[in-house]
């Protein structure tokens, strides 16, 4: 049955471009930050090197179904591309922080367009009983890269260098072969004269918002708030391993149940997760190596299945030529919660302690709970 999906026309082709894409992107994700520390940045301007990637994410993601009606598909995922991945050599060149966040900037553009794209390109690729697994697939073609390089990427600059990552980095550049083709088989697309209708994709938003606030909270701060490189990058691979199981499970789940019950206690297992990480770094000189661990597994398992469940019922409350928006409202989401994760988690922990900063993000997510319980009206 998995096998069956990635049979569908071009989904291989989606796979081997997200990979490279998602590789690039991953690997510099929690070692940029550390390249600003590097420079001499602080906790906020650290912070800030993810929060104005996510920034010029999510502008770019508000414009690339405009973009893909005007120019093509095509040219839009060749130019998303080539912005993020050829950007990444430059690090190399300084690391001062005002050329980070550049860098950072324009990196932005790229996975804006790789985000909206490649997540509209599986409901175009895959038929609506099978979404919820291609999701999956999908989702472990993304979490493959983070598992890899956001766990191991602190371990990689302590004992290789900052080099090897920044080469890494380029690898999306080399996915403009893929991106081509599936820019080609795309153009089909129909189109409509009606708005979307955003207000329905506005509760997937904001639960998937939440829940991505503590995640990219955890990949940007989880090396400043461990006393060990090695302990966070255990910690780190438990979020992204169980990020990447339960991303891909939940597909499964949501294809014979419905998305609906799942989505409830995930919201409160992120608040939980939240709080046993608080508990483990509350000592600043001796981190609790238990519940670092166990807290980052639990907000890793809400973080992977909510990505697949809250972008099943995005996908639910629109017609066909809405999926792009319907993409780029849900990445919207996704990276604006990874943006005000390093952003006003560091402010947090600057002005009192990371274990308060990681209080408040689980609380935050609680706030969403209310959403989680009531059931939308689907297409």
């Amino acid at each position: 049955m998995r096998g069956s999906v990635l049979r569908s026309p071009g989904m291989s082709l989606l796979v081997l471009m997200t990979v490279l894409g998602f590789s690039g992107f991953a690997a510099l994700l929690p070692v940029a930050p550390l390249w600003a520390v590097h420079g001499g940045a602080g906790s906020v301007g650290a912070g800030l090197v993810n929060g104005v990637l996510m920034l010029f994410t999510v502008l770019t993601q508000l414009v690339v179904p405009a973009s893909l009606r005007r120019f093509g598909w095509a040219p839009v995922l060749t130019a998303g591309m080539l912005l993020l991945g050829l950007p990444a050599a430059a690090f190399a060149l300084s690391d001062d922080l005002a050329v980070i966040l550049v860098l950072s900037a324009v990196r932005g553009l790229g996975f804006g367009v790789l985000t909206v794209t490649g997540s509209a390109l599986v409901a175009e690729l895959v038929e609506p009983a099978r979404r919820g697994q291609a999701i999956g697939v999908y989702g472990l073609a993304i979490a493959g890269p983070q598992v890899l390089f956001v766990s191991a990427g602190p371990w990689i600059v302590e004992n290789l260098g900052f080099g090897i990552i920044f080469a890494i980095g380029v690898l999306p550049a080399v996915g403009v072969l893929p991106a081509i083709v599936l820019g080609r088989r795309a153009e089909h697309v129909p189109r409509s004269q009606e708005r979307p209708p955003y207000l329905q994709l506005l509760r997937p938003m904001a639960l998937l918002l939440a829940v991505t606030l503590a995640g990219g909270a955890l990949i940007t701060f989880m090396a400043p708030m461990s006393d060990s490189a090695v302990l966070s990058t255990f910690a780190l691979l438990c979020l992204t391993v169980a990020a990447a199981l339960a991303r891909w499970q939940a597909g499964t789940f949501s294809d014979q149940f419905g998305p609906q019950a799942f989505i409830w206690p995930l919201v409160l297992l992120t608040t939980i997760g939240m709080a046993v990480l608080a508990w483990g770094v509350r000592d600043p000189q001796t981190t609790d190596v238990v519940a670092l661990l166990l807290g980052a597994t639990l907000v890793g398992i809400s973080y992977g299945a909510l990505q697949n469940l809250t972008l099943v019922v995005a996908f639910q409350a629109v017609s066909r030529p809405h999926y792009g928006s319907a993409s780029a409202v849900w990445n919207i989401g996704f990276d604006a919660g990874t943006g005000l994760g390093s952003v006003m988690i560091g402010m947090i922990a600057a002005g009192s302690s990371f274990s308060t900063a990681l209080l408040v993000g689980g609380a935050l997510s609680l706030l969403t709970l209310p959403l989680a319980v009531r059931r939308p009206r689907l297409l």
